[in-house]
């Protein structure tokens, strides 16, 4: 019995110590771990003598429509980053939650997403992160009057934006575009009508910042736009 103990132990520390050999850690598997630029290093070369085998990273699937940090406000202590920079893999289109998943009813499709929180507000707290997908200038959809997060910030600040639509009289260059719920500051209004494939304008003379109702003036001071009567569409882009 004693032997076939011992043969079993040194078969499990000879495999321990081909895997070790290519597996960093903080949880102290190699010693010099605090010295080097890599704490985890999945090579295949201690795994697998084919090269076809044991080069891929399976990422935990994760649902950000229904999921929320265990910790939202988070300390120095233990994530003092506020999870900015974590990475999932989004397993199902929708909304997230809205709170204690970041900034909330975000729309995100399936595929990887990161956790955007650079400047956490208030310190250490995950509610002022957004998820954004990875990798570069990511689609935006605009759907009818629902709010979504751009991919634009401003001071860190991320930019909202709404689509709806208004009905022009046909005599005034005035357009009543309402304010979104929480906007503090306007970013643009783009404003053009569906399946005609024109924009009508990107310029804005002045917009009224209000709880329910935003009067715009699209234009300058020497030349606005009076819009043909009929239904126009429209995105604001907006601070909050």
């Amino acid at each position: 019995m004693k032997i076939y103990l011992t043969s079993a132990l040194f078969a499990i520390v000879a495999v321990s110590t081909t895997a070790f050999a290519q597996l960093r850690s903080n949880n102290t598997i190699s010693a010099t771990v605090a010295t080097q630029s890599v704490f985890l290093d999945a090579s295949a070369n201690g795994f697998t003598t084919s090269a076809n085998n044991g080069k891929g990273l399976a990422f935990p699937r994760t649902n950000l429509t229904t999921f929320t940090f265990v910790t939202p406000v988070t300390s120095a202590l233990n994530f003092p980053t506020a999870y900015d920079g974590m990475i999932v893999y989004n397993s199902t289109a929708g909304t997230t939650p809205a709170t204690g998943s970041g900034i909330g009813g975000q729309t995100v499709g399936v595929g990887f997403y990161y956790f955007s929180n650079p400047t956490p507000t208030p310190a250490f707290s995950s509610a002022s992160g957004q998820w954004l997908p990875l990798g570069g200038s990511p689609r935006v959809n605009y759907v009818n009057n629902t709010e979504v997060v751009t991919n634009t910030a401003v001071n860190n600040a991320p930019v909202y934006a709404y689509k709806g639509t208004f009905t022009a009289s046909g005599t005034s260059t005035a357009v009543d575009i309402p304010s979104p719920t929480g906007m503090t500051g306007l970013y643009g209004i783009t404003i053009y009508k569906s399946g005609s494939g024109t924009v009508y304008s990107r310029d804005l003379y002045s917009y009224t910042v209000a709880t329910t109702a935003g009067n715009a003036i699209t234009g300058s001071p020497s030349m606005s736009v009076v819009y043909p009567a009929g239904t126009y569409d429209y995105v604001i882009e907006y601070l909050k």
